[in-house]
């Protein structure tokens, strides 16, 4: 991994849905999916972004990508703003960066066979044709793993993990260097999982890819992972080496996530101090004042809600939204 190179940069991206009512749809709020959030991904690495159900991990992948146009803030590519970008300069953009979605069955057509799938973007772009596109998909579908005779099947004569496969043999077609990997494996069984997380590791060091590993499966994003960043209601409220975070969590949320993993050993199990947090996550679309966490917060004091904690670097590159830590 090249530590010196960023790849992306993200700088105070906000994405607020607005809520429209009556007959002439007025205005009258906004869901604040994502609310200020920063952070760099450096070439060859995998940032895991973590976060229970809601918190904006899914609409922070999908607006890096401007599958969502952003409400504010900027998302640099090797220098390039892509906020600033027309949409076909978007649409050039795009062989650089693809992007793994979480559903393997609501994201391929199920009119379209495996060559049209995985051959569409090589059609998009005019890179290949005809012959071109049956070699090229039959090379993908062995780098992926699955017999290159498939490529004249529909997804519903495949099992789920097949269907990511194909889903990851579509995104690596224009030859990528940044994938936005939207929890590729929560729709999958317990036994595939670890099949596609050891793929996705053995074609980043094959083609010096570069993540962002979007999950809620924390020991998994520990397996994966370089650096992980801790989100919650829109913001991130902690980022560290993924060592780092599993032995020294600083925030409450992060202590409170990582006490709810569960532990094969029953000794450990029933010696650890389980962290279980009160009440529900605010709504989106009115977030509390000061820290978003604090309602939940066991530690919670009155500058808590009067002033947003800073993001601030307590170690050496592990960094906190605390007024506490």
């Amino acid at each position: 991994m090249t530590n010196s190179e960023v790849i992306v940069t993200v700088d105070n991206l906000k994405m607020h849905f607005p809520i429209y009512r009556g007959v002439i749809r007025r205005k009258v709020g906004a869901v604040h999916a994502v609310d200020g959030v920063s952070f760099q991904v450096k070439k060859g690495e995998t940032l895991g972004l973590v976060g229970e159900s809601g918190c904006g991990k899914s609409t922070t992948g999908r607006t890096i990508l401007q599958l969502y146009k952003p409400t504010a803030g900027k998302v640099y590519f090797k220098d390039t703003d892509l906020t600033s970008l027309r949409s076909e300069q978007m649409r050039l953009m795009r062989r650089e960066m693809q992007m793994i979605f979480q559903d393997p069955y609501a994201s391929l057509n199920p009119r379209m066979t495996v060559r049209d799938i995985v051959g569409e973007p090589l059609m998009s772009f005019g890179l290949a044709s005809g012959k071109q596109i049956d070699e090229r998909v039959a090379e993908l579908l062995k780098l992926v793993r699955l017999n290159p005779d498939y490529i004249g099947r529909y997804p519903h004569e495949f099992s789920g993990g097949q269907r990511q496969r194909i889903g990851i043999a579509r995104a690596l077609a224009m030859n990528p260097s940044f994938i936005v990997c939207d929890e590729p494996i929560s729709a999958l069984d317990v036994s595939i999982q670890a099949q596609v997380v050891n793929l996705l590791e053995e074609l980043q060091a094959e083609f010096g890819l570069t993540y962002l590993f979007i999950a809620h499966d924390l020991s998994m994003v520990r397996h994966i992972s370089d650096r992980v960043a801790v989100m919650y209601l829109g913001v991130i409220v902690e980022l560290t080496d993924r060592n780092e975070l599993y032995r020294n969590p600083l925030h409450p949320y992060t202590q409170a996530l990582l006490s709810a993993i569960p532990i094969a050993d029953p000794v450990f199990s029933a010696a650890r101090h389980r962290q279980v947090l009160e009440g529900d996550v605010p709504s989106p679309v009115n977030p509390p004042s000061g820290c978003r966490f604090r309602t939940r917060c066991p530690i919670a004091g009155p500058i808590c809600a009067e002033k947003q904690p800073e993001w601030r670097e307590v170690g050496p590159n592990h960094y906190v939204a605390c007024h506490k830590v």
